[in-house]
């Protein structure tokens, strides 16, 4: 016998509330599983699309009364038939889309870039992580390893995801000083992985002082700037006048981008993953002159997913270190307020047996 019965789940409707409703508990059907959620963590792209109002479309296109949440993690508690790989009892995180696995993209591993009518994503066109139970189909599954919590689990769903994919574009080394735009989650992530992939000097800018405390608490970056009329002077002082090897812009502002840009030494690289905003700059003398490459990056693949789990283990770095607070699923809608306002680092759901 199965997990049967109702459950509670968090929906957005669009207006900076969050309503509990009550839902069956679904049972997986072939080639999927019954996740018992352990933890979900909030997005900014929840708070951008979904939250404030419904301003997504096609892939960020929210269904009205879908659970939210694209970042769950937890333990397959039921099984449905056809399962080749996963089983009852195996802690895992959910690749937060779920593709229609056989397109160009999707055979890559990309389910983000996944263009067919059956592309559905957790917590925007089906059920998320924000209720104790998620239905998962089994392809999009990634597995825990027991040296990880499910905090850590649930951050790999997307943030440290995007970020990782970013960083392997432009080839973070041991060789390179790193410039993050932004310090909110995806971020703070982006220096805890620049740090862990041999970076030897990192610099933020952040306009929020509370994040910028508590990326000087963490200890994740050598400089922290606030952006002002002399950043750029400040960021090439500090590397000898020549600016980074590598940056990268979390802060989707027109400033941040164009600062990374030009704060970029000649023949450097630049990964853009903040999502939304514009970007003016002047080709000639910022980029081309300067040989240098701009590369957009969305989320990551489902191979990727899983060789960044398997060097957190190894680089023994914890993405749970970046939640400040943590709520139950009856307090949702503080969480959501808070994620919103910005006074925060990660916030997560957490789900007690």
């Amino acid at each position: 016998m199965g997990v049967c019965g109702k459950m509670k789940g968090a929906i957005l409707p669009g207006n900076s509330t969050v309503e509990i409703r009550e839902f069956d508990i679904p049972r997986p059907g072939y080639g999927q599983v019954l996740i018992q959620t352990k933890a979900s963590t909030i997005c900014g792209s929840d708070i951008r699309c979904i939250y404030r109002a419904h301003t997504g479309k096609g892939p960020e296109g929210y269904i009205p009364g879908t659970i939210a949440g694209h970042e769950p993690c937890g333990i397959i508690v039921e099984e449905g038939p056809g399962l080749k790989r996963f089983k009852k009892g195996d802690r895992v995180i959910v690749y937060h889309i779920s593709g229609c696995g056989v397109c160009y993209d999707c055979r890559r591993g990309y389910y983000i870039s996944c263009k067919s009518k059956y592309r559905q994503a957790y917590g925007w066109q089906r059920h998320g992580g924000m209720a104790p139970y998620i239905l998962a189909d089994e392809k999009d599954l990634i597995a825990l390893p027991d040296e990880l919590t499910y905090k850590d689990g649930a951050q790999v769903a997307c943030g440290f995801g995007t970020v990782y994919e970013a960083l392997e574009k432009i080839n973070v080394s041991g060789n390179d000083a790193v410039l993050v735009t932004g310090l909110g989650p995806v971020g703070m992530a982006a220096l805890m992985l620049a740090r862990a992939m041999g970076a030897n000097k990192l610099i933020g800018v952040e306009t929020n002082d509370y994040r910028i405390s508590l990326v000087k608490q963490l200890g994740l970056a050598d400089y922290v700037f606030k952006p002002g009329e002399n950043t750029l002077e400040q960021i090439l002082e500090i590397t000898g006048g020549k600016g980074v090897e590598k940056a990268l812009d979390a802060s989707a502002s027109d400033a941040g981008r164009r600062l990374a840009i030009r704060a970029t030494r000649e023949w450097g690289k630049i990964a853009f993953v903040g999502e939304g905003g514009t970007c003016t700059f002047e080709p000639s003398p910022d980029i081309i002159h300067g040989q240098k490459a701009i590369y957009g990056s969305w989320v990551t693949s489902l191979w990727k997913m899983e060789e960044l789990v398997e060097r957190l283990v190894r680089w023994g770095v914890h993405p749970e270190r970046l939640i400040t607070h943590e709520f139950s699923l009856e307090n949702a809608s503080e969480a959501y307020r808070l994620m919103a306002e910005g006074n925060c680092g990660k916030v997560a759901v957490v789900f007690n047996d």
